[in-house]
């Protein structure tokens, strides 16, 4: 394929642009691990509303660009996940890649918000119109659950159950709107050393089969935000992978602290982080929590969103 750049596509050629949210695990249970090393998971994902943009333009090859903050932490290669949505659906229908994928960012980079995800469905389903090779909705979720756990619900939006590694979806009632504010770190988190961690500190005791709480589906379901809290707060904020995300990083504590100390009905660490997620109780409460972080020294910004969010979508 072409080296990408954080050129957008040329004016003149046909595209289609496909705007997909970032999503928040409201909780996240982690089973033992498997044979295949991978765990059994009981994801409760909420779509946010910060959105990537996927445009795919008519090409002669394959090509990858990326604009937007930390476009330069993005890989326009081959590896990117939007590349390898637009291989695996060309393959289903024995066509060349010939497409151009820009991707303008605004989910966090490696902040465990599923930003690449997003970006694999947002290919997915651009190429998929683009082409006109028409795929059902099914074999859309088939190929997404090969490129990745989340990919199935960044395709998806809304609430979801995610079984097995995340891909096996089971949509759930949601109301809104939720607000939520995302303090995004330097750096990121390597999702495997996370798993590694979570396993390291689970050595010797008894890890039990994943479930989700009742009690926080109903609080989704209600759409009510501190029946959510206390519902995170009686399983002790809802993210399994959260004390080993402060095992390698200890420093998210501080930001998970400072939060709170703003009004922030729960504080957690979303998926495999290190962003932190603060449920809030409207939106004035949302921006004073923001602005508290933003001030607090222990971030590098502050991000304020309204959930459910939903799925993937064209907009152009």
């Amino acid at each position: 394929m072409t080296p990408g750049s954080t050129t957008p596509p040329s004016a003149g050629a046909r595209s289609v642009t496909v705007r997909v949210p970032a999503k928040v695990n409201v909780q996240l249970a982690v089973g033992p691990p498997r044979p295949d090393g991978f765990h059994d998971l009981a994801n409760v994902f909420l779509a946010v509303g910060l959105y990537d943009e996927v445009t795919a333009t008519e090409a002669d090859d394959l090509r990858v660009t990326v604009s937007g903050p930390d476009a330069a932490a993005v890989p326009a290669d081959a590896t990117n996940l939007a590349a390898r949505a637009a291989q695996a659906l060309a393959a289903r229908h024995g066509r060349e890649t010939n497409v151009h994928l820009h991707i303008a960012k605004d989910i966090p980079v490696a902040g465990g918000m599923a930003g690449g995800s997003a970006d694999g469905a947002g290919a997915l389903l651009a190429c998929d119109k683009l082409w006109g090779t028409g795929t059902g909705t099914d074999e859309l979720l088939r190929i997404c659950a090969e490129l990745g756990s989340d990919v199935p619900f960044s395709l998806v939006g809304g609430a979801a159950l995610g079984r097995g590694r995340g891909e096996r979806l089971t949509v759930l009632s949601a109301k809104g709107p939720l607000h939520w504010v995302f303090a995004v770190a330097d750096g990121g988190l390597s999702t495997p050393e996370v798993y590694a961690e979570f396993d390291r500190l689970a050595a010797g005791r008894p890890v039990p089969e994943p479930d989700p709480s009742p009690a926080v589906l109903d609080a989704l379901g209600s759409g009510d935000p501190a029946a959510l809290a206390a519902a995170l707060t009686a399983i002790e904020g809802g993210n399994d992978l959260q004390p080993a995300a402060l095992s390698l990083r200890p420093s998210l504590a501080a930001t998970l602290d400072a939060g709170t100390a703003a009004g922030a009905l729960a504080a957690l660490v979303s998926g495999s982080g290190p962003t932190c997620a603060f449920l809030t109780a409207d939106e004035p409460a949302a921006e004073a929590v923001a602005a508290a972080l933003e001030s607090s020294g222990t971030c590098r910004g502050a991000r304020v969103a309204r959930a459910p969010a939903p799925g993937a979508a064209v907009v152009g």
